[in-house]
Formats: C-alpha cells, sequence, structure tokens
C-alpha cells in the first residue's frame, strides 16, 4: 500500500468481500438451519463493521497525533470486544439465533481478517504509514 492512509486502503480492500463473505456464512450456517445462517451471517456482518469502524477512528487519529494513533488501536481493540461480547448477549435473547453459529463464523471471520491485514501492512514499519499534519521529516 502507497498513500498517506493505509486503513482506508485496507478498507477498500477488503469491503469488496464483504458481502460475499456474508452469503457464504449464510449458505453454511443454512445447512443447519435459517437460525443458524443468520446468526453466521450477523457475525460476519459485525466483523466487517467492526474493522471498519476501528480503521476510520485509527486514520482519523493519524492525521493528529502519534499518541492519539495508540489511543484510538488500544481503545479501539478493547471496544471491539466489548461489541462482540454484547451482541452475542444481546442476540442471545432472540429466540431464533444460534451462539454457537454466531461463534463459530466470528473467530474466523477476525482470524482471516487480521491475517490479511497483517500481510497487506507486512514489511512496513508502522510509523512509516501515516503522515501527520505539520511534522517534518528529516
Amino acid at each position: 500500500m502507497t498513500g498517506p492512509e493505509p486503513e482506508r486502503e485496507l478498507i477498500r480492500r477488503v469491503s469488496p468481500f464483504a458481502i460475499p463473505a456474508v452469503i457464504v456464512a449464510f449458505a453454511v450456517g443454512a445447512l443447519f438451519g435459517a437460525s443458524a445462517g443468520w446468526s453466521a451471517a450477523i457475525a460476519i456482518a459485525i466483523v466487517y463493521l467492526n474493522f471498519v469502524a476501528n480503521a476510520l477512528s485509527i486514520a482519523w487519529a493519524a492525521s493528529i497525533s502519534t499518541t492519539l494513533v495508540m489511543i484510538a488501536a488500544l481503545g479501539g481493540y478493547a471496544i471491539r470486544l466489548i461489541v462482540y461480547t454484547v451482541a452475542l448477549v444481546l442476540l442471545n435473547r432472540l429466540s431464533w439465533f444460534s451462539p454457537v453459529a454466531f461463534a463459530l463464523a466470528l473467530v474466523p471471520a477476525i482470524v482471516a481478517l487480521l491475517i490479511y491485514e497483517t500481510k497487506a501492512l507486512s514489511g512496513r514499519m508502522q510509523a512509516d504509514l501515516w503522515t501527520f499534519g505539520g511534522a517534518h521529516r528529516s
């Protein structure tokens, strides 16, 4: 990736796979019932939306300061875990929801996304990926 905002580039690269991933998760889950299909599809959608929200928050933070990047990255990590947990707890109240299908789709989706992010950013120093307004390199 080239350019000052690697997070936005990652969003552009990952986004075309979001809808097909939801469809595949639904299809595989639906083999075990419609509720499993919907639960798996919801998990994929939550992973994608969390990824986009986190990437946008880091891109925004990178336009301000390195300290804010660290806060957004660490805070985003914690918030993502909280969102997954709250979603599971709230959705589990629905009679049709399958927590097993949700978890079986959520975990591989998170791992696959992390692997993709790692491969896309490999060989680069994270600090070299951002530019900060007013900062001068020597």
